[in-house]
């Protein structure tokens, strides 16, 4: 896009241009310092560059349904899919979570939310033509610690996990290296990571795949009931920078999310088949969602050799390009996998 089209003034487009800055995007691969020291800006010019950069890239038009289901889209860069390792949840999924947009994984503790983010955070390593995405992970957490043993756990146990990826290159790949850890415990510092550092990550090609976990932690501590109004807008706009985010840089958003008890059962449209929680945030959140995923844990439990695993069930309960299905999965040390239909 052109400065001309953004209906800045001519200082300020005379001032991006003495800068050489060619598009709107390079805007965002500064530091936000150094980009107004190089253009020169006054604080206000500068916050008005800003504002008009993250505009015209909200004004892109949406990803029509059908093209994604076909693989069609040149901004989902033909279809590109982040696989999640297993080839049984890869099927489910038609490949794996689609590059441009918000895919939100919910479910009760312990029922593998974030065993599967963090195996996600190591598949986006691998080049393409093994799912991968050849690029790093930013992991921001709003609640609980990062869980570093349990990802050195999951470092150590890839040949097992991806055997369909030849030794010698897992070998060769840094994984913990390329796992950028943020803390994010209210919605300013929030704010702060996805307009500052996220953005520098995701410019510098650095990561290509961002979790927040979990996104209902911010608005559940922050509002109380009657300031429902106040946290709905709060919800819109973190929903449009995580879109953005998305949209510019070609990268999936993976939000995990808490669920809430379900007292009226009669429209389960935006809920799992069966179970008597749904999804935190309401329908405000679920219409900024793409992909909505549910994992739940079962009480059966499956073995294989020494290991015993709580089985778990993963289910598609909404999604533009998919069907609503399930598959059953077990966590063992390796990582999260899929339970064929035959072993069931």
């Amino acid at each position: 896009m052109d400065w001309d089209q953004l209906e800045l003034h001519p200082r300020i487009v005379a001032a991006v241009r003495r800068a050489k800055l060619k598009s709107v995007k390079e805007v965002w691969s500064f530091p936000g310092l150094d980009l107004q020291r190089l253009t020169g800006l006054s604080r206000s010019d500068f916050q008005q560059l800003l504002a008009a950069a993250a505009a015209a890239c909200r004004r892109r038009p949406p990803v029509p349904a059908l093209l994604l289901h076909r693989g069609e889209c040149c901004r989902l860069e033909s279809g590109l899919r982040l696989s999640v390792g297993c080839p049984v949840l890869d099927e489910l999924l038609r490949g794996g979570l689609p590059v441009g947009g918000v895919t939100e994984l919910s479910g009760e503790s312990g029922a593998g939310k974030t065993q599967l983010a963090l195996q996600l955070c190591l598949s986006v390593q691998y080049p393409t033509q093994y799912g991968g995405l050849s690029s790093g992970a930013v992991y921001i957490c709003t609640e609980d610690s990062f869980p570093i043993r349990r990802l050195q756990q999951l470092i150590r146990d890839q040949s097992c996990l991806r055997s369909d990826v030849p030794p010698s290159l897992i070998s060769t790949l840094q994984f913990s290296d390329h796992v950028y850890v943020e803390h994010a415990a209210d919605l300013d510092s929030m704010q702060v990571c996805l307009s500052r550092r996220v953005p520098l990550l995701l410019a510098r090609g650095l990561i290509r795949l961002l979790v927040v976990d979990s996104v209902a932690a911010l608005f559940r501590s922050e509002f109380q009931a009657a300031d429902w109004l106040e946290r709905t807008k709060q919800l819109l706009a973190f929903s449009s920078t995580l879109h953005h985010l998305s949209q510019e840089f070609t990268t999936p958003v993976l939000c995990i999310n808490q669920v809430t008890d379900v007292f009226n059962s009669s429209d389960d449209s935006l809920g799992p088949l069966s179970s008597n929680v749904s999804p935190a945030l309401g329908l405000a959140w679920a219409n900024q969602v793409m992909v909505r995923l549910m994992i739940r844990r079962l009480q059966a439990a499956v073995a294989r050799g020494d290991q015993h695993s709580a089985l778990r069930r993963l289910e598609v309960v909404f999604a533009p390009h998919l069907a609503r299905d399930e598959r059953d999965v077990a966590v063992w040390r390796e990582g999260v996998r899929g339970i064929p239909s035959s072993d069931r």
